[in-house]
Order: structure tokens, then C-alpha cells, then sequence
């Protein structure tokens, strides 16, 4: 039997007053399960990429630490820190902070 013959039984049963709404309801939603669930929150690494701006407020050269900070948690002090710490190390620092401002766009 297919479900929209049991829901044709099952309104029929509710029609001639065997089943309340209530109990109709009940085996409506037990008959088609659940509603679905609502849709998954995206991870919170994912959001704070998302959320990634360069800062108006806190900025020394182009904002990204202070993007980084609002957008991680961590102060921007670290964040310049880090990136201090990359530059020294061969360079890099510089280069990742260029293309992040570059690319990440202002508040």
C-alpha cells in the first residue's frame, strides 16, 4: 500500500469522526516521519574565514592583523607578532600579509 493510499484512509477515518486532528496528526507525522532537519551550521573555522575583513579601527598598515583578531579571537598584537616572527624567517611573512591584503576586503 502506498503511503498517499494510507493518507487517503487515514483522512477518511478523521471524516467520518474515528480519529481526532489530534490523533490524525499524530499518525500523519508517523506515517511521513519527521520534518526534516534544519539545515547544518557551518563549522567555526568556516565562518570565521567567512567573516574575514581587514580593520578600519585597529590598523597599523593595511588592517589585516586587526581583521585577523576580530575574525580568530586572538589580539592583533599576536597576529603581528606572527607575522614579524614569518618575516624574519625567510620572508614569508611579508608576502602572506601582502596577499591578505590584497585580497581580503575592508570592512
Amino acid at each position: 500500500m502506498s503511503i498517499a493510499d494510507e493518507l487517503s484512509k487515514l483522512d477518511e477515518l478523521r471524516q467520518r469522526g474515528t480519529l481526532s486532528d489530534a490523533e490524525f496528526a499524530r499518525a500523519k507525522e508517523r506515517l511521513l516521519g519527521p520534518e526534516a532537519p534544519p539545515p547544518p551550521l557551518p563549522p567555526p573555522a568556516l565562518d570565521a574565514v567567512n567573516r574575514l575583513r581587514r580593520s578600519t579601527g585597529d590598523r597599523w598598515i593595511g588592517g589585516v592583523c586587526g581583521g585577523l583578531a576580530r575574525a580568530t579571537g586572538l589580539d592583533s598584537w599576536v597576529w603581528r607578532l606572527i607575522f614579524a616572527v614569518l618575516t624574519l624567517l625567510g620572508g614569508a611573512g611579508i608576502v602572506v600579509y601582502l596577499l591578505l591584503w590584497i585580497f581580503v576586503p575592508a570592512e
